[in-house]
């Protein structure tokens, strides 16, 4: 396997959080740690020119103790192969089980993925169509509102999750189920704010280490990293709080503007130009350049593994928001909490996408919806109220906050599961 193991990863912050606890019995830990399912498999797809190909697919159920299993599906190609991908996808439903309980969201940890990059591959239209409706049909046996609800992730939009959910009730004799799926447009189902639910949420958990730093945001440096949804919404909402992004990156290219850029400038010129790098009045930077920049918070919003040790030794920011999944590795951590940076981790810094599914799910059993305003405000008491919680059991045990939140999730999962017990 390429590249580090995200489930090892994601393994060994249970078992730091087992040893905080003092859980020491290895069937617990286990318990905690591995899937209860991972379903694998291929799709078969007529593509555009007449040929068949076949693609592979996952869907990775990890923990349900406090409710049907919640997660997002990905079409991606990381450098690893399918093999990697799988133990990713493992990792990933790991994080949302740990996410909804920090954020007391009703729900346990799934997430899905297909061996695929569309925005590579140019697949047309009907071929995205034809392999999302294939691998509709072919996990539909493990999914539904009251199972596994799945949502949209890297490279997949509202309108797959529109086809699934079609897909889904038309096999099931109905043609109106939109609690089978979250984060699909306004007109079938689809919940306001969802779409900037990442990036707000993770701007609600900056303000809120600010508050508790007694660091003001008014004219607080902002680098943000992957220039995708999470990182323009959290950049955006961090500028009303009176911040000002100095750089940012996407997969083409990084920018430093040390007197800042506005977040919609900075978008307008990717749209015309396919990337940020070559703002005007930018320098263009590296990778390592831009995580290590001088700044008050670094977002870090692309992909897992980007902040290794070495990178650690040199970040020279006060505040670090994960809006990605897993962009620290472990070996980073004590580095960054020795140089006492305040990390609010990515099950926290971006649950908010999780918490307005939540409410995106709640809104479809109900049959009754609320504007964005009120959808907004539910959404920020969850994710302050996870972030307290966080903060003081980090105070409680002396530790970071990644594992301090690790400690309430698998506290709070733990509880269900002895209410529960174990049948058959």
């Amino acid at each position: 396997m390429k590249g580090p193991d995200p489930f090892a990863n994601a393994t060994k912050q249970v078992d730091d959080a087992c040893d905080i606890l003092g859980i020491s019995d290895p069937g617990t830990r286990e318990y905690l740690a591995m899937p209860d399912k991972v379903l694998r498999v291929k799709i078969p797809v007529r593509m555009d020119d007449g040929s068949i190909r076949v693609f592979t697919g996952f869907r990775s159920q990890h923990n349900n103790d406090r409710g049907p299993y919640k997660g997002g599906i990905r079409y991606f190609d990381p450098a690893g192969g399918v093999e990697y991908m799988e133990r990713e996808v493992m990792a990933l439903s790991s994080w949302m089980t740990w996410k909804c309980a920090i954020v007391g969201v009703p729900l346990g940890g799934g997430k899905g993925a297909i061996y695929v990059n569309p925005k590579k591959e140019k697949l047309s239209d009907g071929e995205m169509e034809r392999l999302t409706r294939g691998f509709a049909y072919r996990i539909s046996e493990i999914i539904g509102p009251e199972k596994d609800i799945p949502a949209p992730d890297v490279y997949t939009t509202g309108r797959e999750m529109a086809q699934i959910a079609d897909t889904f009730g038309k096999m099931h004799g109905s043609s109106h189920t939109p609690g089978v799926i979250t984060g699909k447009p306004i007109p079938v189902g689809g919940s306001e704010a969802r779409g900037v639910a990442t990036g707000l949420g993770a701007a609600y958990t900056v303000r809120e280490a600010a508050k508790s730093m007694k660091m003001s945001l008014k004219g607080a440096k902002v680098v943000l990293q992957g220039f995708g949804n999470a990182s323009t919404f959290a950049g955006e909402y961090l500028e009303s709080m009176g911040a000002k992004v100095i750089a940012a990156s996407d997969s083409k290219g990084s920018v430093m503007v040390p007197s800042g850029a506005k977040v919609s400038k900075l978008l307008e010129f990717k749209k015309k130009k396919g990337s940020v790098a070559g703002f005007p009045g930018g320098k263009k930077i590296s990778t390592e350049e831009l995580l290590t920049a001088k700044c008050d918070v670094l977002v870090p919003g692309a992909l897992e593994n980007q902040i290794t040790a070495k990178i650690a030794q040199k970040l020279r920011c006060r505040i670090i928001a994960e809006a990605a999944n897993g962009p620290t590795l472990p070996e980073a951590d004590p580095i960054i909490y020795k140089k006492e940076i305040m990390v609010v981790p990515d099950i926290l810094a971006n649950s908010g996408g999780v918490c307005i599914s939540y409410l995106e799910w709640v809104q479809n059993n109900m049959g009754y919806y609320w504007p964005f305003d009120e959808v907004a405000k539910k959404m920020e008491t969850n994710i302050t109220a996870g972030f307290r919680d966080v903060l003081a059991l980090s105070k409680k045990h002396k530790v970071d906050m990644r594992r301090a939140a690790m400690v309430l999730a698998v506290e709070r999962v733990l509880e269900a599961f002895k209410h529960r017990g174990i049948w058959p």
